[in-house]
Parts: structure tokens; C-alpha cells; sequence
């Protein structure tokens, strides 16, 4: 994994509560209907879930407290911020009387959740009129939730709205999050300061909140100036800020400064060292070519972590692959499978790219069937870690096998890896093949936004004007003008088709000249074909 990528990934386990113990399973192994598998399955995040909620309610169905906590901490998980938004509301609309609330009468609680943790909280409503009164926490996670659906901005003006005694350290941290997730330095420095001025810069979670800052901006070179500044302000750095102290070194190649802030760390008494802060100096090794290193960074996370988390299996797998290290990567995986009570497909995923990279497609395959036994939800990344690796091999007629394996069984397929496959088979010369895989790309994907390669067109509209029909030519064109606008190689294609079968070309002239496409070089060879037949 390229260092500036592992950064982010810190930052996005950081703020999504890579450290929460709890994994969700997307299956449902009764056929009941609960509110959640109406709202998971909705995967788009701009789709919005006030037309189930409110037929939900419509029904008359009970809205369970438990069921509300799994689906706004899903929603989160997965980046769908404005659908949690709208949990957000639909809560409040349930606590003025419009829903059918089981559990404790007119006493429904607020979901909220902390952003460093993701751990789901409940305050209770605080009359029976169903009055919501917001804590300081919870305006906190109400404002990330806007900053994240509307933008700095609007998080700006809901906090400029609240009461003085609601304007804590959490709301003002949570405004602070707001503007580094949107890059805005300025504001974040002035809001930092002011911060400061308060006593609201105890935490090492607003420094973290700067060096974020910095991360996202590719100034790696001012994030240990801000370790340094914590140290200074008496605030003690905790693993996150190491961490991504470490990596800010790993970026720019300083193996000396990161082994620096890793002794370190090592030393203090209130920091226990995890699994986590080991990957991170692994994965600079491996950057750095230094295989031994990294194998014992490794081992020394593999040592801390706990035996239950698969986010850790997860990372050590990947890592152990990027090293070529198959017998770890299969060992890992075995102890991924008996340690945690179930694999869910993000596991799968990580295994299957895990061994599609060091080439061991018969394993991977095994992994495979392995997630097709299971109960987990349809996902076509899982499958399509294999797909790509097939293709990327040369075995394309595997890739294009279980594709077509996938569309028998009525399971979605993305026209991108159908167009991987066919890039792939022209690679062998194989143009009728990757024709079908184009055509099955377009007609098992309908309405699906996606634009074809333009070379990979280019070549199979070449091969359709010397060698088909008329009608297979205008049937190809008609498909591909669905996805991309009508282009030269188009009607080069079918003038060759329509010369060759001593048809007219005009009408395709004048559609070049409507269209705005001058006739090239290679027009005029085409042209040239009917003077040469005549």
C-alpha cells in the first residue's frame, strides 16, 4: 500500500471507528421483513429513505430502539451521511406522535454516535410531549452529520445558532472536523486558536484534527511540528498521533525520523502499543524494500492484536501479501475464519485481492467458493477480485465464465469488468470475443453510467467495418450510443461496411458534416476503398 494511501486509510479508520468491536452481516437468514433490510439494501447514498420510513410507519409497524441503533451505525459505517441525517429526523418525527414506538411509551431515544469511536449512544426524550432536548454531544453529532450532507458552511451557521452553554469542547471539535475534512486551513488555524484561547485544546483529538489537516494537504513535513506543539501545550500524544506522526516520515522517505517517533512511543508509560501502530511501520518498510524489517513489525502487531478482530487479520493479510508471503496470507486467513464468529464479505474481499496479487488463483478460487457457501449478502466485489485477476493473467475465458455465471443466476455484474475482460481478449487477438464481452457489458447493464474504453472501441469498431455485416455494424453503433457520443470511429466503421457492400455512403457523409466531424487521412483511405471496388 503506498504510504500517502495508508495515511488516509489512518484517518479514515480513525474517524469511522476501525476500533469499534462490533461487525455487521448483511444477511438475513429468516424471510421476515424488519426496517433494516428495507434500508440497507439501498445502497446509494443520495437515494433517500424517507419514502420506507414513512411507509414503515404507514403500516402501523413497531420501530425498534435496537434495530434504529444498527441502522444509523450502518449508515455511517458506509458513508451514507445523508441517510443518517434523515434517521436523524425521522427519530424526531416518531417523538411527536406520527409512529408506533415499542419499548417505554413517548420515551424514544436519539441515536447519536461519537466520530472518533462510532459507538452509538441514547439519550432519552425528556417529557411525554416528545420534546427532543440535544445534549452538547449530541449537537456535536448533528453538526458532523450536516458538515458531512451540506458542507462547512451550513455546519458554520448550526453552530453559530447555538445556545452559548451547547458551545463545549465537543461542538467546537466537531465544527474543527468540519472544516479539515474540507481542507479549509485557514478556518481550521483560526478556529484552532480560538480554541486555545477558551481551554478547548486539551484534547490530543484537536491536534490530530491538524495533522489531518496537513495529511489531506500533502504537507507532511509540518505534521511532527504539530507533535512537537502538543508537547509543548502539555497535551500527551496518544497512538493515533504517533501513528500518524510515523507515517508523515514513511511519506517522505524518513525511515531515521519514523523509527525515531516509534521508539519513542515505545517508551511512554500511558501509551499500550497495538497492532495497529506496528502495521503502520511494516508497511514503510515494505516501501522501503526492507523485507526483514517489515516481517518483524509484522510479527510484533500480529503479537498485540486481539484475537477477535478481523480488521486486523484483514491488515496483517494484505501487508504479508504485498511481502509475497502466501503461507502467511493462508495461515492468517485460517485464523481469521476460527477466531471470528463470521466472515463478512469485506474479509472475502481482502483475502481474495490479497491472493490475486501473488498470483495464486487456485486458492483464490477456493476463497470463493467458500463466500458462495456462505450466508452472507450478494456483493460483486467479492467475485470480481477473482474476475480482474483471471483477466489480468490472460485467463479471460475464466473471467468471462463467471461473469456469465453470475447473469444466469440473476446477480448483477458491472459493465467495467465485463470491459476489463474484453480489453484483455484483444490483447490475444481475440476481437469476436471481446465484442461479446462489450455487447454484454451494454445489455446486462442497462442505465448504469459508464463509459467504455475508447481504445478497446476503437479496435472492435475497426474489426466490425473490414469483417461484418451492414446490420451487425449499425446494431454495435446503435448499443454504444447509449454510453458515449456518436464519434469518427463509428462511421469509419460503417463506411468501411457499407462500401464493401457496395452500399451509399451519403447519408453517412452528411451525418459526419452534421455531426461536426471533418473527414481525416484515414476518411479519405476509407473513401478511397469505393474508387478502388468500383
Amino acid at each position: 500500500m503506498h504510504p500517502k494511501l495508508f495515511s488516509q486509510v489512518l484517518i479514515r479508520n480513525a474517524r469511522n471507528g476501525s476500533l469499534s468491536l462490533s461487525r455487521f452481516y448483511y444477511t438475513n437468514r429468516s424471510n421476515k421483513a424488519t426496517l433494516y433490510s428495507r434500508i440497507s439494501p439501498l445502497g446509494d447514498p443520495g437515494t433517500s429513505v424517507v419514502p420506507e420510513l414513512d411507509e414503515w410507519v404507514q403500516k402501523g409497524k413497531r420501530v425498534r430502539v435496537g434495530e434504529l441503533q444498527r441502522i444509523i451505525h450502518d449508515l455511517r459505517k458506509r458513508k451514507r451521511f445523508s441517510q443518517a441525517l434523515e434517521m436523524v429526523d425521522f427519530d424526531q418525527k416518531l417523538a411527536n406522535g406520527s409512529g408506533i414506538i415499542s419499548g417505554q411509551q413517548w420515551n424514544l431515544p436519539i441515536i447519536f454516535c461519537f466520530v472518533n469511536a462510532l459507538l452509538l449512544q441514547i439519550s432519552e426524550w425528556m417529557n411525554k410531549k416528545g420534546v427532543c432536548i440535544f445534549s452538547p454531544t449530541e449537537h456535536a453529532v448533528q453538526l458532523d452529520l450536516i458538515g458531512r450532507v451540506h458542507g462547512f458552511a451550513s455546519a458554520e451557521s448550526y453552530f453559530n445558532n447555538l445556545k452559548e452553554q451547547d458551545k463545549t469542547e465537543k461542538t467546537y471539535g466537531a465544527l474543527l472536523n468540519c472544516y479539515v475534512r474540507q481542507r479549509q486551513t485557514d478556518k481550521s488555524l483560526s478556529h484552532l486558536q480560538k480554541m486555545k484561547e477558551i481551554g478547548f485544546a486539551s484534547s490530543p483529538l484537536t491536534y490530530n484534527d491538524i495533522m489531518c489537516l496537513y495529511v489531506n494537504l500533502g504537507q507532511h513535513e509540518k505534521v511532527p511540528d504539530v507533535l512537537a506543539e502538543m508537547k509543548e501545550n502539555k497535551v500527551a500524544p496518544d497512538n493515533f498521533s504517533y501513528r500518524i506522526c510515523m507515517n508523515s516520515y514513511g511519506v517522505r522517505s524518513d525511515l531515521e525520523g519514523m523509527e525515531k517517533v516509534l521508539k519513542e512511543m515505545e517508551s511512554q508509560p500511558h501509551i499500550v502499543m497495538d497492532w495497529n501502530t506496528y502495521t503502520v511501520a511494516a508497511n514503510i518498510y515494505i516501501k522501503a524494500g526492507l523485507a526483514n524489517k517489515a516481517t518483524n513489525a509484522l510479527k510484533k502487531s500480529e503479537e498485540r492484536l486481539d484475537k477477535k478482530d478481523a480488521t486486523a487479520y484483514n491488515q496483517l493479510i494484505s501487508l504479508h501479501a504485498s511481502l509475497g508471503n502466501k503461507e502467511e496470507v493462508l495461515r492468517l486467513w485460517d485464523l481469521l475464519k476460527s477466531a471470528c464468529k463470521r466472515c463478512i464479505n469485506k474479509d472475502y474481499i481482502i483475502t481474495l485481492d490479497s491472493l490475486v496479487r501473488l498470483g495464486e488463483l487456485e486458492e483464490a478460487q477456493k476463497v470463493l467458493e467458500e463466500w458462495q457457501s456462505s450466508e452472507n449478502c450478494y456483493d460483486f466485489r467479492v467475485p470480481n477480485s477473482l474476475i480482474v485477476g483471471y483477466a489480468e493473467k490472460g485467463q479471460c475465458e475464466k473471467a468471462e465464465t463467471l461473469l456469465e455465471n453470475l447473469v444466469e443466476k440473476g446477480r448483477m455484474t458491472t459493465p467495467n469488468s465485463w470491459g476489463i475482460v474484453a480489453a484483455k481478449y484483444l490483447e490475444k487477438d481475440e476481437t469476436q470475443k471481446a465484442l461479446d464481452c462489450i455487447k454484454a457489458a451494454l445489455s446486462h447493464c442497462p442505465g448504469k453510467v459508464w463509459k467504455p474504453n475508447p481504445r478497446v472501441t476503437a479496435s472492435i469498431l475497426s474489426w466490425l467495418g473490414d469483417k461484418c455485416s451492414v446490420e451487425e455494424v449499425e446494431a454495435f453503433v446503435d448499443s454504444l450510443r447509449t454510453v458515449v457520443p456518436v464519434n469518427r470511429h463509428m462511421y469509419h466503421a460503417l463506411l468501411k461496411a457499407h462500401i464493401r457492400d457496395g452500399r451509399a455512403i451519403n447519408a453517412l457523409l452528411d451525418g459526419m458534416k452534421a455531426e461536426k466531424i471533418d473527414e481525416d487521412e484515414e476518411t479519405k483511405n476509407i473513401l478511397a476503398m469505393r474508387q478502388n471496388s468500383a
